[in-house]
């Protein structure tokens, strides 16, 4: 296959993978809900957990990949404030813990991009 066709495949991996963790593991996802969002970050934690299952789904699905590639790079952008908390957040403990906190603001760019790639293939396609 392709890398071409593996792309949307690995990105609805990713998605489902995500999405199913804010299920399995809800608490350490809570801690990255910032405090300015309205109700409990557990409902926060569920709904992203949701919507990342979606979005996997849409994204593997010919038919439904290009809306939802472009649904998930504006997700990614949407969720880089918890990422950024976490940073904040992690700033005082040990080194690795901090790196990767730090580490996953650069990130968001590539994911952002991956996603529109994914988009911008699937034009036209039925």
């Amino acid at each position: 296959m392709p890398r071409s066709q593996r792309s949307p495949l690995l990105l609805a991996g990713l998605l489902a993978t995500a999405g199913v963790a804010h299920f399995a593991n809800p608490r350490q996802f809570d801690a990255l809900v910032p405090s300015a969002l309205p109700g409990k970050p557990r409902t926060w934690t569920y709904a992203s957990g949701a919507v990342e299952l979606a979005l996997a789904a849409g994204v593997a699905l010919p038919r439904t990949r290009r809306t939802a590639a472009l649904a998930t790079a504006a997700f990614f952008v949407g969720v880089f404030p918890a990422n950024v908390k976490m940073a904040v957040d992690w700033r005082d403990r040990p080194a690795p813990q901090k790196a990767a906190a730090l580490g996953r603001l650069p990130l968001q760019l590539p994911l952002v991009l991956w996603a529109r790639n994914v988009a911008n293939n699937g034009k036209g396609r039925a």
